[in-house]
């Protein structure tokens, strides 16, 4: 299954660090086969500038990515990127044909731009809730949780959420088995938060 994280200068590091290293471990530790298959999209495909100057070469831009099933935009200071039409407009085409779409803090905005997520349950890091939710007043925009899982659209709180949030990808989308190992293998203290879940 391709995991494609979108990721653009400014982006938080671990926005994007954190989930790619879930799934790339959840393959690495899976013993019947490799079941994820996780990279970094930006637009260009040049190097990305993230937060604090740290440079990242992405695997892909928009013209030659592989195809992707499950959609995740990182978040970050995304003043820029949501006044880019044709980051918006690529953001909606590719969630139209994602399995599942999915953002880590911030990322929820650039979903609400491109009308990937409407009236739908979801959340973002706890300082950027009241923005959300003026910004985009459908949106039933939920606090303490680390991520909302609705049809098809998973969103998290910010930062090591999306570690959280990424594990509960790897348990719906293969095993919960599978999501242990990996944070065992991981060292990470996985926290179940009694999400707001409807699975589809």
């Amino acid at each position: 299954m391709n995991i494609g994280i979108y990721i653009y200068d400014n982006a938080e590091v671990l926005d994007f660090s954190g989930p790619f290293e879930v799934f790339s471990t959840a393959s690495r530790v899976c013993t019947h086969n490799t079941p994820f298959n996780a990279f970094l999209i930006s637009q260009t495909g040049d190097i990305v500038t993230a937060r604090a100057g740290y440079k990242v070469l992405p695997n892909y831009g928009f013209h030659n990515h592989e195809k992707i099933d499950v959609l995740l935009i990182a978040g970050g200071d995304h003043s820029d990127e949501i006044n880019k039409p044709e980051v918006i407009d690529w953001i909606a085409l590719q969630s139209s044909k994602s399995r599942i779409v999915a953002s880590v803090c911030t990322g929820a905005f650039l979903l609400a731009k491109a009308n990937v997520i409407k009236s739908h349950k979801v959340t973002t890091h706890w300082e950027d809730i009241p923005a959300l939710q003026t910004m985009f007043p459908k949106l039933e925009v939920v606090k303490d949780v680390r991520w909302v899982d609705e049809e098809n659209i998973i969103t998290s709180g910010g930062i090591s959420a999306g570690i959280d949030m990424s594990l509960h990808l790897v348990s719906k989308l293969y095993s919960n088995d599978l999501a242990e190992k990996t944070a065992s293998k991981m060292e990470f203290g996985w926290r179940k938060n009694k999400p707001h879940c409807s699975l589809s």
